[in-house]
């Protein structure tokens, strides 16, 4: 997997679809979930895109400190589910972060995680933060990576 990160407006009419395609796929039709996807954050956030055969197989929106959270953040993380296999996750995780540290000079980093990824989160040195809360439905917690 090859990644890129990108800003909203670098971002091309395919790979814009093809993000929002993979996130509806897996937050809407896979986890059964109604919710507004498109919600005008995508514009002020940089992309972090997985690309495989010069399809986009996973992605993350990453945030400096202060627009979504007090903290830099990441959010929509997402691989798709006949890549899942390859631990793609993981380097995605990876990269985001690494992505933050470079174009936000922050190590300090908020997520709202759905509360079955937990463990996934904490082998990348988040801590869970607070009691659990349901976000569009799902159960999710706050974690911090300082």
């Amino acid at each position: 997997m090859n990644i890129k990160v990108k800003s909203f407006n670098k971002l091309t009419v395919n790979e814009l679809y093809a993000i929002l395609q993979l996130r509806s796929e897996v937050f809407v039709v896979e986890q059964n979930c109604v919710y507004q996807d498109i919600d005008f954050k995508d514009q002020k956030s940089l992309h972090v895109i997985g690309f495989k055969d010069d399809k986009i197989i996973a992605y993350t929106r990453i945030f400096k400190p202060g627009d979504y959270f007090k903290n830099a953040s990441i959010g929509r993380v997402v691989v798709a589910a006949l890549e899942r296999k390859h631990s793609y996750g993981h380097n995605l995780m990876k990269a985001s972060i690494n992505a933050i540290k470079e174009n936000f000079k922050s190590d300090t980093i908020t997520i709202s995680a759905q509360k079955y990824l937990q463990k996934f989160y904490e082998s990348h040195n988040f801590t869970k933060v607070g009691e659990e809360y349901l976000e569009d439905g799902i159960p999710h917690i706050r974690m911090d990576r300082i």
